[in-house]
């Protein structure tokens, strides 16, 4: 039988029990009204106490690799050191071992004073502590509400962190991308360079700075008057890396480049000189060297003019490079052979007055088209190009790219092409024309006629962008114009046999020769103007361009000099041209051919 005394002790349990529930449940309710219900209430009481913050999130820009992936331009990350001095200038609260806040005997927070916090920071970034304390006083003293102050530019990741690891809630860091060039001048001409701001400049960071530039994320959050960033308030944009562009650029091809044409540019006294090196069946460039290079590490240590490319933007009157351009419009459209034959003295005044004359005295001869080639006569060439009429002529240079942009598209790069449509062209242009005047090219230009010739009459765009690959992985190829065909295919097979023999059988052939290896090409030794309407005296633009194995042609070599002081003429390229035309056949290992020059009369 139960008794009052039992019942009494059960109750006071349940009563316990249901006070304790009660306040629990209390609890409950005011938590999930502050979390849920008022949370935003909540969260927007505080932000009117607090401290909105926006940080810029920097994506990196892309890297530029050669044709084998070597890095040619990269990007690390620097930072900046900012400040809220008005949060600095409170101090900070003491702390002890175990992270509480140490206490003065009257209950208040003891303070550590911005001056002895300054000396925390001084020694991780370089700075006096008396520059750092002025930092702050100056920002309060010109804005007592200020919230921003630079400490510094530019640290690394080491003093970032360092800085990091001393907790201090007033300082923030800023990413920056620092452009990196490991082979310093190495292509630099292409590649170009960045400003101090990171804005492109020059070269391929400027034309395909669409590939390369990264696209900038934030991250925004709230900080209470304390410096704590209030949980729940951050948002974050991120960031998106720029892509990776691939060059066409061979870089240890482009190094020896580099080197050889300095060293000749030198020996022969030249302005500058430039070398390039292009593939026969893509027109891909492996090579784009020149003189003076430029750092694109230190582009101030360069004059203006040595930061851009000469190769891609210095326009000049080809001469006799030009030759095989008129040999070609001949044999498709005057009925032309390579035994074909006009008799051809020295100095000729033609019947409509042009008077031409040949770069040396020599006898009247029955000359064949190779002789006009092979001895680079311009009364010869005159003669064969009058075979033809103005209309047909300009048009033919004009397929072979006079006048016409380059698929480089590069910045900078001038209009070139004739001064005068051809039915304006006066009694001299009309013959001068056959020979590489009253026009004018780039370099890159040349190289591409000689391209389209040792490539079976058909042109592929000059290139040095081989892709971009976006930072999702999508690989992005040039927008390239399709290839042409300029003349037919036994054209370009009968004017090369011409330009072999130009290498067989003219001055320049013990010069040149490389063993083993069948040669064509042609020399080039043009005027220039003295921008009066006439020409430098003794001063000349010289070349030598061809290609190898002239039976199945792999590569295009040109060289170029701007008035060379110690050697004037196109010889002063005979050095340069052969000794890179080895290493590119070393390079590549192409085998050497299997046949001799069929040889070609040169008169009748």
């Amino acid at each position: 039988m139960t008794t009052r005394a039992t019942r009494s002790p059960r109750r006071r349990t349940v009563i316990a029990l249901m006070v304790v529930l009660a306040v629990i449940g209390g609890f409950v309710v005011r938590l999930v009204d502050i979390q849920i219900v008022n949370a935003s209430d909540h969260i927007a009481e505080q932000s009117k106490l607090a401290n909105g913050t926006k940080i810029p999130l920097q994506g990196t820009r892309g890297d530029i690799v050669d044709t084998d992936g070597s890095v040619l331009a990269t990007s690390t990350l620097v930072y900046d050191v900012n400040i809220d001095p008005q949060l600095a200038a409170q101090g900070l609260k003491k702390t002890d071992a175990a992270g509480k806040v140490v206490r003065g005997a009257d209950g208040k927070p003891e303070m550590i004073a911005w001056p002895e916090l300054a000396a925390r920071i001084a020694p991780v970034t370089g700075q006096s502590v008396d520059d750092v304390i002025a930092i702050v006083e100056d920002a309060v003293a010109a804005d007592p509400g200020s919230r921003w102050a630079r400490v510094k530019r530019y640290v690394s990741t080491e003093t970032y962190r360092e800085l990091a690891a001393l907790g201090l809630p007033f300082l923030t860091f800023e990413a920056v991308p620092s452009r990196t060039y490991p082979d310093g001048a190495v292509a630099g001409n292409v590649l170009g360079f960045l400003n101090s701001d990171g804005d492109a400049l020059e070269g391929v960071e400027q034309l395909q700075n669409s590939c390369l530039q990264a696209t900038s994320g934030e991250l925004r959050y709230l900080r209470g008057r304390d410096g704590v960033i209030i949980p729940g308030t951050e948002t974050e944009k991120p960031a998106v890396d720029g892509g990776t562009l691939q060059l066409t650029i061979d870089s240890d091809l482009q190094w020896y480049m580099q080197q050889l044409i300095s060293e000749e540019s030198t020996r022969y006294g030249a302005d500058w000189g430039g070398i390039i090196v292009m593939e026969v069946a893509t027109g891909k460039i492996r090579a784009f060297a020149e003189t003076d290079a430029v750092d694109p590490n230190d582009p101030g240590a360069s004059d203006s003019a040595d930061r851009g490319s000469r190769l891609a933007r210095f326009s000049y009157e080809p001469g006799s490079t030009y030759k095989p351009v008129t040999a070609a419009t001949v044999i498709e459209k005057g009925g032309a052979t390579h035994l074909s034959s006009v008799l051809v003295p020295s100095r000729k005044v033609f019947d409509n007055g042009a008077v031409i004359n040949d770069s040396e005295q020599h006898a009247t001869e029955q000359m064949t088209l190779t002789g006009g080639l092979v001895r680079s006569s311009n009364v010869a060439m005159s003669e064969f190009g009058s075979l033809v009429d103005a209309q047909t002529r300009y048009d033919y240079l004009t397929k072979f790219g006079v006048g016409q942009k380059t698929a480089l598209n590069w910045s900078g790069e001038p209009h070139t092409g004739f001064s005068l449509e051809p039915q304006d062209w006066d009694n001299q242009t009309f013959y001068t024309t056959t020979f590489g005047q009253a026009f004018t090219v780039t370099a890159t230009q040349v190289a591409s006629v000689y391209q389209t010739i040792a490539n079976g009459g058909v042109r592929m765009p000059a290139q040095l962008v081989e892709s971009c690959t976006k930072s999702d992985g999508t690989v992005v190829t040039p927008d390239l114009p399709e290839p042409v065909r300029v003349i037919k295919e036994s054209t370009a097979d009968e004017v090369s046999l011409m330009l072999e023999n130009v290498f067989a059988q003219g001055t320049l052939a013990d010069d040149i020769r490389i063993d083993g290896y069948r040669m064509a090409g042609k020399t080039g030794t043009a005027q220039i103007s003295d921008g009066k309407g006439g020409y430098k005296k003794n001063l000349y633009f010289t070349s030598l361009v061809g290609y190898a194995p002239a039976e199945d042609p792999q590569y295009v070599v040109l060289t170029v000099f701007d008035e060379p002081k110690k050697q004037r003429m196109s010889s002063a390229n005979r050095s340069v041209f052969k000794k890179a035309m080895t290493q590119v056949l070393k390079h590549y290992r192409i085998m050497p051919s299997e046949s001799e020059t069929p040889l070609l009369p040169l008169t009748q």
